[in-house]
């Protein structure tokens, strides 16, 4: 259990720091900035602009649908970053909010 733990400790730290690097140089894990965001909000990383979002270091497939379920209905677009060994990393989100984030990239005459 405590590698486990060490192991989606480690990859909440990766993820915010490249997101510092490229997006969001005041990214915070909610475990440093805040229990509540952590415990009830489901979100690992605070400051983030438009996204909500939760990270897991996980050898089996996370629930993807129940995790963003559990997630705020806000203003956010609640992204769910998941790593597996030797597979690779995704992000998932709702459906109808990739097509959102289409149309946004379309309003303003991004090439997609």
């Amino acid at each position: 259990m405590k590698n486990a733990r060490k192991k989606g400790i480690g990859y909440e730290l990766q993820i915010r720091k490249e997101l510092r690097k490229y997006y969001y140089p005041d990214c915070e894990t909610s475990r440093y900035a805040s229990k509540y965001i952590d415990d009830v909000e489901k979100r690992d990383l605070i400051k983030t602009g438009f996204l909500g979002i939760q990270i897991k270091a996980l050898e089996r497939t996370p629930p993807y649908h129940d995790i963003l379920s559990e997630m705020p209905d806000d203003d956010k677009y609640n992204v769910i970053f998941h790593k597996r060994n030797y597979k690779g990393e995704v992000v998932v989100m709702k459906k109808e909010d990739f097509y959102e984030l289409l149309d946004i990239m379309l309003a303003h005459g991004v090439k997609i």
